[in-house]
């Protein structure tokens, strides 16, 4: 790999969801405040949207690193389960482990555990990622634990990020109650062009950058490739750090990225 030659610790433009390199753009940055208003202020269902490579599940799991102590979460990275399987994934990542795994008795563990952290001033908070492939019924499931609550407060907090297709789901008549437990919304937007050159400098620098540069007229090749899709100026920048590896080129120019552009397209 092209790690020793330009001095890095470690691969800057992985295509994996590493809540380290969590770039705070004004749209990320938003989205995140958004998330923990909702959380904080107990509002029930929360609804993030955005394309495929925006960084969705790198959100999800950069929120978990800013939630207070205090609050048990459940992330679901992949819904691909019976509604009942579904529940039973929820509470046993939340660490409940219960002896029957009716639907009955789930609901019921998953209340008791909800009262006793509610109880000692703590909250819960569940995070499903590509809500976009849940089923009406799944999504059914998921209107009825927020159902769960006090007489004065939610028990446990839904976040629901997907692309967005999951609104045209949403929208279908059979699922306008839970569309109307959606208080807090919001949809995420590729990086703006002018943020281009600070989100690769970020990623670099994180890695350990040491001995690689990218010259400024670059960044709109990058751009006009990627529209702002963190996932392809990922792909874009490594395969520019292993042409310029393999070249022996630790000054990456417009004519790199062009080869590199061509090379993918």
């Amino acid at each position: 790999m092209y790690l020793d030659f330009y001095g890095l610790k470690q691969v800057p433009f992985s295509i994996t969801s590493d809540p380290q390199f969590f770039f705070e753009s004004s749209s990320h940055r938003e989205a995140l405040a958004t998330l923990l208003y909702g959380i904080r202020e107990k509002k029930g269902i929360i609804l993030i949207t955005g394309e495929v490579g925006t960084g969705k599940t790198t959100l999800c799991k950069a929120l978990l690193d800013k939630l207070d102590h205090n609050i048990k979460t459940s992330l679901i990275l992949n819904p691909f389960f019976s509604s009942v399987q579904l529940i039973q994934a929820i509470i046993e990542d939340f660490g409940i482990h219960p002896d029957k795994k009716s639907k009955l008795a789930l609901i019921n563990n998953l209340n008791s555990f909800l009262i006793d952290i509610t109880l000692k001033g703590g909250g819960a908070v569940v995070i499903v990622d590509e809500a976009q492939n849940l089923t009406p019924n799944q999504l059914e499931q998921i209107r009825l634990l927020s159902n769960l609550e006090t007489s004065k407060e939610k028990l446990l907090q839904i976040v629901l990020v997907g692309q967005p297709e999951i609104i045209e789901k949403l929208n279908q008549p059979r699922l306008r109650q839970i569309r109307q437990r959606i208080f807090v919304k919001y949809s995420l937007s590729p990086l703006r062009e002018e943020e281009i050159a600070e989100y690769v400098n970020f990623r670099l620098k994180k890695a350990g950058q040491a001995d690689v540069k990218i010259l400024p007229q670059s960044y709109k090749i990058i751009y006009q490739f990627s529209k702002g899709i963190p996932r392809l100026i990922n792909i874009l920048c490594d395969r520019a750090l292993l042409f310029g590896f393999a070249k022996e080129k630790k000054v990456l120019d417009e004519e790199v990225f062009r080869i590199c552009v061509e090379e993918l397209i």
